[in-house]
């Protein structure tokens, strides 16, 4: 290992700043996979950066009341992610919560994933990445993803026009144009509620229509 590495790498941990988390993968260009590791072995044994997880550290961060604070659920669910070249997208029990369209969330934080389901503890921090089909993880990381996860966990008995005004209050225009289109990944029921929403009145015309004999 070249003193460049770990003098680089150490730059990395500090121009983050305390608590940043960084996966390994994005220290590789400072050297080779084995200078690296060795690196980070190094930093950590002299008490400069601290292990979150396999493949993801981070320079502690300490609070004069509470001492050591742990990585924040999200930002820890992002390094893992990026450090397997991973989607990674916010349950919709939280995602609905977070938009303000539910009050109930996980005991521990759970998040959706590309990659293989498992469960990560880093230190007292529990989170658990399952698994999601590819439609589950459309516009992954962007406000407009977080509401469609939201919606389709509400499913179709909580969803109304006026939970779908709610969530395009709470959107920039442009994220909700982007939920609007994205009818692709829409379970049906989720999309006719859009045109509903849109159209009022055929709404209201659906659900009051009787079904007349053919023979009145």
């Amino acid at each position: 290992m070249s003193m460049s590495t770990i003098t680089a790498i150490r730059k990395e941990f500090e121009q983050a700043g305390p608590g940043a988390l960084i996966p390994t993968s994005r220290l590789l260009r400072y050297g080779t996979r084995a200078a690296v590791d060795q690196a980070l072995s190094r930093l950590g044994r002299a008490g400069e950066i601290t292990r979150a997880a396999r493949g993801v550290y981070y320079r502690p961060k300490t609070s004069r009341l509470a001492g050591p604070v742990p990585p924040e659920p999200q930002a820890l669910a992002e390094a893992l992610a990026e450090s397997r070249g991973e989607s990674i997208a916010a349950h919709g029990a939280e995602a609905a919560r977070r938009l303000g369209l539910s009050t109930q969330a996980p005991l521990s934080p759970v998040f959706l994933t590309s990659g293989r389901s498992r469960t990560v503890q880093s230190g007292q921090l529990r989170v658990q990445l399952r698994h999601a089909a590819s439609k589950e993880l459309v516009l992954a990381g962007t406000p407009a993803g977080e509401a469609l996860r939201a919606l389709r966990y509400l499913g179709p008995k909580q969803v109304t026009p006026e939970v779908i005004a709610q969530v395009r209050g709470a959107l920039p225009v442009a994220e909700f144009k982007m939920l609007r289109e994205e009818t692709n990944a829409m379970p049906g029921w989720l999309s006719d509620e859009f045109y509903r929403y849109e159209h009022p009145q055929s709404g209201s015309s659906e659900r009051q229509a009787v079904r007349v004999p053919a023979d009145a």
